[in-house]
């Protein structure tokens, strides 16, 4: 299980994470990436990856 956590104040907004991610575990709220399916998480971190802000951390539970 993976706890994915995004820093609501780095986060631009870009979609990278969202349209990078093979599960599907983001979505857009209020202009910012929100991990609504984290259960769905395959600890790849693509997101991590992608994200020019460094706004997302994704940790073995």
């Amino acid at each position: 299980m993976w706890q994915i956590e995004v820093d609501k104040d780095k986060c631009v907004g870009d979609e990278e994470c969202v349209n990078a991610c093979p599960a599907q575990v983001y979505e857009m709220v209020d202009g910012k990436a929100e991990p609504v399916n984290s259960d769905e998480c395959l600890g790849c971190e693509t997101c991590v990856e992608v994200c020019p802000q460094s706004a997302i951390t994704v940790t073995e539970v």
